[in-house]
């Protein structure tokens, strides 16, 4: 027996193995612990963002709806269980040292098999299909894919719906640099005969999803063609929007800030719509107001405080940064903006930073412990914001920054996901003291 520390650091030690896209592995893996993928009905969501968000709404609507509902999604914020959940609440510690327990000999026995050894996320992956299958068993599981889709480990499931969420430029060192080769891999998970549900704007990316789910046999459904949003009202901490399809339309809240959510709450309206067509679930339009209005997703435009305001949002590739700039240009422009950024070196950092620079009245630049991390001098050269600064410790910047706020001034923190996950807890214990000692 584990105890929880040493399987989570037996699951991190298989890092070393590096990203290993291809299914072979994964199928085999499967079938040695009885194919449990087989046994679920399955929501998969690819893009490059808006996944998190997108999977947030659609569990809370089927929640509201009284179904119980698994969620795999990545990274985690605050503790590596959330990564696999049921209703929003993590696998208990000891359901995934049972699982370790399992898939530990079965990982390390394929080291001298033609495909070598399972990576960290083939290992999570896997263990999230056991667990749903054969513990939680849940009513319907939202697989949120890793990287890519084609050569994703999660992309062995055949879901009931498939969503594509947007297409922007990132992971190109594995996916391609143009966004046709981006949506060819982001189009793989698409199945034969099962729906698409997709918010990808570009033209060309489109003609890439039509292309390969007419392959597939499949039917599409884009947003802004076969179904629409229009937003009503920005609201002081949420949106309201009317949203329309061929089979329904209504007026509806969220909670989180951005016109980009609105179209993420919009694939999540398509997608159960798509699911009572095919007499998976059954909803009435309460259980659609409420489940959007109470969905809430950590490091997405993410107030964690009002006095003195601090914002993450986990913005880490350009169209992330577009969106973010997009909502601190439309809700903010009264407020003087400092932004703290920290990211990974495979980024575009020019053009992010660049981005940034037009929303910002200050911005500093910073680095935490993470692999393939840039330092903040990287950072700091890249930019040429004329009140730029180089916070070489996060912490005692964070420290000296929320002292020194007053009701005019905003922070925003942003960047890498992995860098909100290492903030988030130190940040909220902070104002937790600072709130104590006032």
């Amino acid at each position: 027996m584990f105890t929880y520390e040493e399987a989570v650091g037996w699951i991190h030690a298989r890092l070393r193995l590096g990203i290993k896209p291809g299914l072979q592995r994964m199928n085999h893996l499967l079938e040695e612990l009885g194919n449990p993928h087989e046994k679920l009905k399955s929501v998969h969501i690819g893009g490059t963002n808006g996944k998190g968000s997108t999977v947030t709404y659609l569990r809370n609507i089927l929640q509201e709806a009284g179904y119980t509902v698994g969620t795999f999604t990545s990274p985690y914020f605050e503790r590596f269980t959330e990564r696999i959940s049921v209703n929003g609440n993590p696998i208990p510690d000891e359901d995934l040292i049972s699982l370790v327990s399992l898939i530990k000999p079965i990982a390390e026995g394929m080291k001298d098999s033609e495909w070598g050894e399972p990576s960290e996320f083939e290992v999570i992956t896997a263990m999230s299909m056991v667990y749903f299958a054969e513990t939680a068993r849940p009513d319907l599981v939202l697989f949120e894919v890793g990287l890519g889709g084609r050569l994703d480990s999660t992309n062995v499931i055949t879901p009931l719906v498939s969503i594509i969420t947007s297409i922007g430029m990132d992971h190109m060192n594995f996916l391609g640099d143009t966004i046709e080769e981006i949506s060819f891999e982001k189009a793989g998970i698409i199945k034969q005969g099962v729906p698409v549900v997709t918010g990808v704007s570009q033209p060309e990316a489109r003609k890439v999803i039509s292309d390969a789910a007419a392959v597939k046999g499949s039917l599409v459904y884009q947003s802004e063609k076969d179904f629409h949003t229009h937003r009503d009202t920005v609201l002081d901490n949420g949106e309201r929007f009317q949203f329309e399809s061929p089979s329904q339309s209504g007026t509806y809240e969220i909670s989180m800030l951005g016109s980009h959510q609105i179209q993420n709450a919009a694939l999540a309206l398509k997608t159960v719509e798509l699911l009572r067509s095919q007499n998976e679930i059954t909803f009435t339009d309460m259980h659609l107001s409420a489940g959007l209005k109470k969905a809430y997703w950590p490091g997405r435009m993410e107030l964690v405080s009002e006095n003195p305001a601090v914002i993450l949002d986990g913005a880490h590739n350009p169209e992330g940064i577009k969106a973010l700039v997009a909502t601190i240009k439309e809700r903010f422009t009264a407020k003087n903006v400092t932004i703290l950024f920290s990211a990974l070196k495979d980024k575009e950092l020019k053009h992010m930073i660049g981005l940034l620079e037009e929303a910002a009245s200050a911005i500093s630049f910073t680095t935490f412990s993470f692999p393939r991390v840039a330092e903040a001098d990287e950072l700091f050269a890249l930019s040429d914001h004329p009140n730029k600064v180089k916070a070489g410790d996060w912490q005692v910047y964070v420290d000296e920054k929320l002292n020194s706020m007053d009701d005019d001034d905003v922070l925003f923190i942003t960047g890498s996901l992995y860098f909100l996950s290492e903030v988030k807890p130190v940040l909220i214990q902070k104002l937790e003291n600072s709130r104590k000692s006032k």
